[in-house]
């Protein structure tokens, strides 16, 4: 049974609402990818972060303060209306909530633990919560004052993928009637060093799939679905989460199996799940991070999965990598692709200087202005894959 994701709040680097977002995406605007200094010791890196005006906490939850929190709010803040309606439909104890993340508020608690190396004591307003994983769950349900389950989860970087396979079985489960599901990271120091100490940050844009790929680029994002067991009737066509297929590695702490199988079993039983085979699928969001190994290890993966190819790409040179947040935030942009707010129904395009590795096998990366093939019934595949040999995919249509 699909779950339908009825609306979405989003803000990322490529704007502060769905119609922004989509104007960007697909248009390949990457406006919002810029070098910054001050992340990483002497270097300037190009990240993804938002520029917009964050809100403010509500009253009586400033303690729950983060730059995590704010983008949350301000995803959740654009869906307000249909998430009160829903928790006066269905009461506040059957609205759960599950997000995906891996930084939380790390960032402030790094300034806070620098004022204590600096000033011998905490700031008056440092709490240890900011930083806990399940601060942005507890935040939102204290919000919006729910009852259901509320949690986070944090696997890297399918962390909010697998939040939306999680809330797909609370409402299959009956343990809900509705779920706000989503992710949010932040741009922090902590991430940043990390990834660069793993030689892994590139300090142009990234350049995924290509011969001269250099790393990542880290963005920020926040992402927020209402999902439900049916479609609310507003007069679009529906859009479901139609199956979702996870695999575990087990193969390195940080580097994916070299021939794909994991990532290729994930898209398997998500093929699986939702009942379909690979060649019904319109579109492949890849993972793309433009590193050597995942691009590497992904293009053989699809590859076997599409002998005979499937239009794909990979975001991430728009939005920058969104670590905690970006499974959801690529789920969106599939949203976004079959939504009224692309009506012209392009596909997101893949932006790299074309120069393939010619080790690897040929992709059909899609070109600025491509669109779907077909009018309706579309099938939409978006891939996360992450430390540990997590991998996750899902697919989400249009149901006509």
């Amino acid at each position: 049974m699909p779950s339908y994701l009825n609306v979405l709040g989003v803000i990322c680097a490529l704007g502060a609402d769905k119609q922004a977002v989509a104007d960007a995406l697909f248009a390949g605007d990457a406006h919002g990818m810029q070098a910054q200094p001050g992340w990483v010791a002497e270097r300037a890196l190009t990240v993804g972060a938002v520029s917009a005006a964050l809100p403010a906490m509500p009253p009586g939850l400033e303690a729950a303060h983060s730059r995590n929190n704010q983008l949350l709010l301000a995803a959740a803040l654009q869906i307000e209306a249909p998430i009160r309606a829903a928790i006066a439909r269905y009461g506040a104890a059957r609205v759960g909530v599950v997000l995906g993340t891996s930084t939380s508020g790390i960032h402030e608690a790094s300034q806070s633990i620098a004022a204590w190396q600096r000033d011998g004591q905490l700031p008056a307003d440092y709490h240890y919560a900011q930083q806990e994983m399940s601060a942005p769950a507890t935040f939102l349900s204290g919000w919006l004052q729910l009852g259901g389950p509320s949690y986070c989860l944090s696997t890297a970087c399918t962390s909010s993928a697998r939040a939306l396979l999680s809330a797909h079985r609370l409402l299959q489960q009956d343990l809900c009637d509705a779920v706000l599901v989503g992710g949010v990271d932040s741009l922090c120091r902590l991430t940043l060093n990390g990834f660069s100490a793993l030689e892994a940050v590139a300090a142009e844009r990234c350049n995924p799939f290509s011969a001269n790929r250099r790393g990542i680029n880290i963005g920020e994002a926040a992402a927020l679905f209402l999902m439900t067991r049916e479609p609310t009737d507003d007069g679009c066509t529906p859009i479901a989460l139609l199956g979702g297929g996870a695999s575990s590695d087990a193969h390195h702490i940080s580097a994916p199996q070299p021939e794909g199988l994991g990532a290729q079993a994930a898209m398997q039983r998500a093929l699986a799940s939702a009942g379909i085979s690979a060649a019904q699928i319109d579109y492949l969001n890849l993972h793309g991070t433009a590193t050597a190994h995942n691009d590497a290890m992904e293009s053989l993966a699809v590859a076997a999965l599409f002998p005979a190819g499937v239009p794909c790409s990979s975001t991430k040179p728009l939005s920058g990598h969104t670590l905690g947040a970006a499974g959801v935030l690529e789920a969106a942009f599939c949203w976004l692709t079959l939504s009224p707010y692309n009506a012209d129904r392009r596909l997101p395009p893949h932006l790299w200087d074309g120069v393939a590795e010619a080790a690897l096998p040929h992709l059909d990366l899609v070109a600025p202005g491509r669109r779907l093939a077909k009018s309706s019934g579309h099938r939409l595949m978006s891939n996360s894959f992450a430390f540990g040999g997590s991998n996750l995919s899902l697919i989400l249509g249009d149901l006509p």
